[in-house]
């Protein structure tokens, strides 16, 4: 049984990505898009949110789990 090829739109130029085990950088098209991203994320472009509280009154009225 053939499985059908995966063509996902790579997240940092917007072009058609092969998603297999193939492709070393999948979900980028290619090694540079990847380095791209990567940068991006070293340089803080990228971030998580933060979930700490806002002000010290809020950490304080927080309680302990």
């Amino acid at each position: 049984m053939t499985a059908s090829l995966r063509i996902v739109t790579c997240p940092q130029c917007g072009g058609p990505s092969r998603y297999e085990s193939a492709n070393l950088f999948r979900p980028f098209c290619g090694e540079r898009c990847r380095n791209i991203d990567l940068g991006a994320w070293a340089n803080e472009e990228h971030r998580l949110p933060d979930q700490t509280p806002q002000d010290d009154a809020d950490f304080e009225n927080t309680p302990l789990q």
